[in-house]
């Protein structure tokens, strides 16, 4: 059965639980990571109906949901910057326009998209966390999840590094969650803010030697009830010389230490 948008957005309305700060930034976010009845609302445009929206509610031409997915259909065909993505949504033929939810305007009855200035302010006040934690996969009943962090190719500019980020992926390379690591912090900081949010009951988290610290795999352990697998380095000469000593041999596990 099809509904409306605006239906759509009611019944995410009604499963939202409260808001809060983004873990990501600080713009009003979910309180906490969606729900399945959030994770389950049919089409990304239900689901982006959770999010709030930033921008004052006098002077709104567009909803949010319509900036955002010009945005996301933008890029998938080839945009790579703010003006990329205006370019693209000016030639959008008009039965294009109306799926993300542009709605015809008189006169003529022309679905006119957002404006290229009106993209990259939208897309800077939009919440981080809530957008990743919405469209990502939930990792309930995977088998394993992998964390990694990668430098977003292209984010550089003269002030300020390329964008950090670390993410979250599922054995069948469906992306959970993600997150920005602070300019003047490093991935380990952010480990356990990536996947606080969601159940890991009985799942392998896989990491690489950055992460094989005791403080992770406590957590990991006793706070989510998750195994994990992460390599040793020379970053922990202690564990890294244990495991080559006899007690593994023998089966032993020595314990994970910083």
């Amino acid at each position: 059965m099809h509904r409306s948008s605006d239906d759509q957005g009611d019944l995410a309305s009604r499963l939202i639980i409260g808001a809060s700060v983004c873990r990501q930034s600080d713009i009003v976010c979910l309180f906490k990571s969606p729900s399945r009845g959030l994770r389950g609302l049919p089409g990304v445009a239900a689901r982006l109906a959770c999010l709030p929206d930033p921008r004052a509610r006098r002077g709104r031409l567009h909803s949010l949901v319509s900036v955002v997915l010009t945005a996301a259909c933008a890029v998938l065909a080839g945009a790579r910057s703010c003006a990329a993505i205006g370019q693209w949504a000016r030639h959008a033929p008009q039965d294009t326009l109306a799926r993300p939810g542009f709605h015809p305007r008189s006169p003529p009855e022309v679905r006119r998209p957002a404006s290229p200035s009106t993209v990259p302010r939208v897309l800077a006040a939009v919440c981080p966390g809530g957008l990743a934690d919405l469209l990502g996969h939930s990792p309930a009943g995977t088998e394993s999840v992998a964390v990694d962090g990668k430098s977003a190719r292209g984010s550089r500019t003269d002030t300020a590094p390329a964008a950090h980020l670390l993410s979250a992926v599922t054995a069948t390379c469906r992306t959970v969650s993600q997150l920005r690591v602070p300019d003047k912090t490093n991935e380990i900081t952010g480990f356990t803010a990536l996947l606080a949010p969601f159940g890991l009951t009985g799942t392998v988290v896989t990491a690489d030697a950055l992460h094989t610290q005791r403080e992770h795999a406590k957590w990991l352990a006793e706070a989510k009830n998750a195994h994990y697998l992460t390599v040793v380095k020379g970053n922990q000469p202690g564990l890294h010389a244990a495991i080559k000593g006899p007690a593994v041999e023998e089966g032993h596990s020595p314990p994970l230490r910083p």
